[in-house]
Order: C-alpha cells, then structure tokens, then sequence
C-alpha cells in the first residue's frame, strides 16, 4: 500500500461559504471583467464583479419573494450558459441548495432526482425541458414551483423581490457554514440508480483556494476561458466557482459546432475539456489536410511536433529536429493554434486519459494540456498536472489538501478537503465507499516516486478471460478510439476464450474520412459497417493497439455496429464516458455473435 499527501497551503476557514469567494473578488476587483456574453454580431460584452453581484444579490431577493427558504432543494435544468452560474449564486445567496440536472436526463431520472433530493421548486432552460418535467409532474407533489429561462422567468423573479431587503440577503447568504450542503450532485448512473453526492461549502471553498494558489500561471491576470462542456457535471462548475474566486473571464459556448468560431472571437487563455475534444480536432485536422491533399505533411508535422515535445522532456533538442519543428510549425501548426484563437496556452483535460501521442502533439503547439483525475465525490479534481510539475501520459500530483492511496489490489483511495460528505439519503452506499476518512474510487492506478498519478482501468470493469488473464480496457480502448473513423470502442471477454471489441463509428468524422478515402461519402452508418474499406481501417486501428500490449491481452475479433452510442441513446454518460454495463445489455447479441458465427461485419486481427 502507498500513500502521499500534499498539506494545505491555505488555512481552513470552517465559517466560509461560496457566497465568500464572490464577495472577496468584488471587494478585490470590482470592475474587472467576470464574463463575457454573446452579442448579435458575434462578439462578447464583459460583465463586471460587481454587475454579476448586483444580478445575483437581485434574483436571490427574487427567491427570497417567491418563497425559497434556507436550506430548499432547488433543480436545475440547463445548458451551459451564464445564466448556469447566476442561478447557483443566486440561490446560495438565498440560503438554498441547487440540484442540477443534465439535460439529456430522461423523465424518470428526474423524477428520481428532484423526489429523492426533497426539492421543491424547479428552473428549467427550454419548453422541452418543461414537457420532461410536466410528464413527471404528478408524480413530483413537493415541487411547487418552476420556472423557465427561455420565458423570462429569473427577470420576473428578479423585478418580483425589490421589497426584499439587502440585510436579509446578507443574513440568509452567511447562514451556511463550511461543513453545510452546498450542492447535491446526482451521479450520472453508469452504474445502477443515481446517488446524490453531498458536496459541501468546504468542498468548494477550500479546494478552490488551495488549487488557486499551485494553478496560479494558468489563472493569471488577464487569463480568460471558454467553457463548452456541461455545467451540471461537477467539472466545469468547479471551474466555473474557481474561475469566480481567481478573477478568470469566462464565456459560454454549448453547440461545439460553433465552437471554433467562439474560440476565435473569444479568444481564451485556458481551456476545460474531456480527451475526445482533443481527438476530435486532430482527427479534423488530418481528414481536413487529407482532402486538401496535404494528408502526408499533416502527418510528417504531427511526428516532428510529437519528437521535439519528446525531446524537451529529455531535455536536449538536436538541431536538425529544431528546424524540422521550424518549418512545420510554420506550414501547419501555427494554423491549428490559430483556429484554437491564438492565445490558448493551457487546457485541463479529465474524465479519461488522453494518450501520450496526443499530449505531446499538443504541448508542441505551445499547448499544454494538463490532465487531472478526479471525480463527482472529489468535487472533481483530486490531481492534476502543474505548468512547473508536468509529466505528460500521467493525471499529475495530488492537489494541495488531498491525499492518495494506493491499495494492495491497486485501488486509488482519495482523502482531503475535496472529498464528499456522503451520499443523500443512502447511509449503506456511503459506508460501501468509505474507509475512515478515505474514499475508494473503484479506479485502479498506480503512483510514481515523485507522487504522480497514473490510471490503467477501472476495478469494476478488469476482464478477466477464461484463461485467467487480467486485462483493462482502457489500455486498448483509449489507442483505438483516436483514430478519426472510430466513434467508440468496448472491449469485452469476461469469461470468453479471448478479448474483443465492439466497434461504433464516428458519424462526424465518417462522410470525410469516405470522400479521402475514394469511398462513397453518402453511405450510412449501417452501410458503412460493412464496407471493406472501413472494416480494413478499424483492424488497422486495432492491430495498432494490439501491439502495445500481450498476445493474451489482444483484441481477436471486432464487429462493427450499425449505430451510434450517444447520451440520448442512453449508453454515455454527460462526461462521454460508456455505461459499459448496459451496452453489454443491449448488445448482448452481438457479443455472442463475436465468439459464435462472425458476421459480415467482423474483422479478425492477425496480430
């Protein structure tokens, strides 16, 4: 067993709430800009500390009117936009509890949450949001009240609490002491039925301060960020109250179709994404150099970037590979960088690895992606990788106030002022997780000398094949899924004679990777399955991956499904991540397809 603490750099204060860190950054810099919202033309009107307090201190004056009492559950439907973090301010200023709830939550899993939670009133974004809710409503008797963005609705509530009195604001925002619940997090049910995450105000508050201080050339004066990815997860709305806390401006964008064209007017220093992004805008990249017919350059500047990054960690880089990286960098990697908007230094990646390849690729476009590891019940970061403490293809060094451990069987065990205060309402799943102060992750990983974390799998999801070799997924799932025409990739073979893999392929990437392939680009996606041209370059990807790891532990056989696995289909969580155990549910077929009769559709790997 291992074990590694960093010690708190910031002393514990188990008064302060969230509402403090806003208070002290109007205190600090009133007029500095907090947000960005979208205009018309397509550019951005910045929002002031102070203007942001002022819309907060009037919406809680809104709640206050309308009946919200401390300590209510409030749900909270919505795309990532601004108005995400006014509400969570807001209703912390009243005193009240937010429970988010992912748009892409099916009407039963919200009926779970807001009954479960006890709330009583609910905001959502859309009318279609509403219909989810009003198809549960019968079934919801303690919500009240709701309310819709899109209709106007956080105005009226604003102009509707004018008589509510500034003190009463303030009494009701410093009732919450740190130990109290901030927020209650429903898990996104990879597995079983959601569990709501108590996260409390010291969750918040001293995570932030203590990740602010080690995170300080990333939330620099001046440094700005765009955020796509959704807030209800716990990821980006850790960034969102940090991003309150250190003065960071940030914007909101949530159509990634139109993220390129915000990013080059937004302009960000910092970015806040999952590994898939990044795949997703090389593998563009490729396929768009491809069919301008520049497929080998793109290629030749991708290895020569990945070399000089390389070479910077060896700590010599030869001559001829600094003028290599020269000329590439001038004929294709300046581009990229420049669609990223210029200014992007940093990126904070999570919820998967990203694969070494692709974090040297980046760090040569002078941008360093910093890949961090945590989860709902560690108020999301536990690690994370530092501009001054950076190894590329680990998840980095425990933040300050967190400690690590790593089990006998490799479990990672997590400890500190990140982790939870338990699961709402459900004393017997707490006690499954909780050993002491530690919290079991179910992740398996292992820590190096100087205390960085790296992650091979899931406990839950090691394979264990009728031979009796171990094998993680992740090792070969994370290789073949960065290849442009993969959408996603499960390996199977628990108690089979061997591993292999279900295929989906990338809907987005599919009619271009066709079109440079001499392929029909109109094909479907079930057409597509059985085309030999797609079928050869999945076991190009796979044969690929295989070589990384034994014999035993390789993929023997593929099929290629006929559709996508989505959040709306149900088999993605919001993070992106598969819930392993109902696709193995739903394609229980075709998985004994793989080790009866191969179809059409199959590739056997030579490997």
């Amino acid at each position: 067993m291992t074990e590694y603490f960093v010690p708190p750099v910031v002393e514990p204060d188990p008064d302060a709430n969230a509402t403090d860190l806003l208070v002290a950054r109007v205190k600090a810099t009133p007029n500095d800009p907090l947000f960005a919202l979208p205009t018309a033309d397509g550019g951005w009107s910045d929002v002031t500390s102070a203007e942001f307090l002022a819309q907060v201190v009037a919406l809680a004056k809104g709640f206050v009117a309308n009946g919200i009492e401390p300590g209510d559950k409030v749900g909270f439907m919505c795309k990532t936009r601004y108005e995400w973090t006014l509400v969570d301010f807001g209703l912390w200023f009243a005193g009240a509890i937010m429970v988010p709830i992912y748009e892409t939550s099916s009407p039963t899993q919200l009926q779970w949450n807001l009954t479960d939670s006890g709330a009583t009133s609910i905001i959502v974004e859309s009318a279609d949001h509403f219909a989810k809710f009003d198809e549960i409503r019968g079934d919801t008797p303690a919500v009240e009240k709701v309310w819709q963005v899109n209709l106007g609705d956080l105005d009226k509530l604003a102009a509707a609490g004018t008589g509510v009195s500034d003190a009463e604001i303030e009494r009701r925002r410093s009732i919450a002491v740190g130990s109290d619940v901030a927020t209650l997090i429903y898990t996104s049910g990879s597995t079983g039925r959601p569990k709501g995450v108590i996260l409390t105000h010291s969750n918040f508050v001293e995570l932030t301060r203590n990740a602010a201080v080690v995170m300080h050339e990333v939330l620099a004066p001046g440094s700005s960020t765009l955020l796509f990815i959704t807030t209800a997860h716990i990821f980006a709305r850790f960034i969102s109250v940090l991003s309150i806390h250190a003065g960071v401006k940030v914007g909101h964008q949530p159509d990634t179709k139109l993220l390129l064209p915000s990013m080059a007017s937004f302009r960000p220093t910092f970015l806040l994404a999952v590994p898939r992004v990044f795949e997703k805008v090389y593998n563009s990249s490729e396929q768009k150099a491809e069919g301008g017919g520049k497929g080998k350059i793109f290629r030749k500047a991708a290895d020569v970037a990945i070399a000089h990054s390389k070479a910077l960690d060896e700590g010599v880089v030869p001559l001829g590979l600094r003028l290599q990286f020269a000329l590439y960098d001038r004929l294709v990697l300046s581009k990229i960088r420049a669609a990223l908007g210029g200014r992007v230094k940093f990126a904070v990646s999570g919820s998967a690895p990203l694969g070494p390849r692709l974090g040297h690729f980046f760090r040569s476009l002078d941008l360093r992606i910093l890949e961090g590891y945590g989860l709902t019940e560690s108020t999301a970061p536990a690690t994370v990788n530092l501009p001054d403490k950076f190894k590329i293809g680990t998840t980095g060094p425990a933040l300050p106030g967190v400690g690590l451990r790593i089990g006998d069987d490799g479990e990672i065990s997590i400890k500190g002022v990140n982790v939870f205060g338990g699961y709402w309402n459900n004393p017997e799943a707490t006690a499954e997780v909780m050993d002491g102060e530690w919290f079991k992750t179910g992740d398996i990983g292992a820590l190096d000398s100087d205390g960085y974390l790296t992650i091979t799998g899931r406990k839950k999801e090691i394979i264990v094949t009728a031979g009796g070799k171990n094998v993680a997924p992740a090792a070969l799932e994370d290789p073949i899924r960065a290849n442009p025409l993969v959408g996603q990739v499960i390996v199977v073979g628990d108690k089979k004679p061997f591993i292999a893999a279900l295929i989906t392929l990338d809907a987005e990437m599919l009619p271009t990777w066709l079109k440079n392939n001499g392929q029909d680009a109109t094909l479907t996606l079930a057409q597509a399955s059985t085309n030999p041209a797609v079928v050869a370059e999945v076991q190009r990807a796979i044969d690929a991956a295989n070589a990384l790891v034994s014999r035993a532990e390789s993929i023997r056989k593929f099929q290629i499904l006929e559709q996508e696995l989505t959040e709306a289909s149900g088999h993605l969580t919001p993070k992106l991540s598969i819930k392993r155990a109902l696709i193995m549910e739903d394609f229980a077929r075709e998985v004994e397809g793989i080790y009866n009769d191969a179809p059409s559709t199959m590739g056997v790997s030579l490997k």
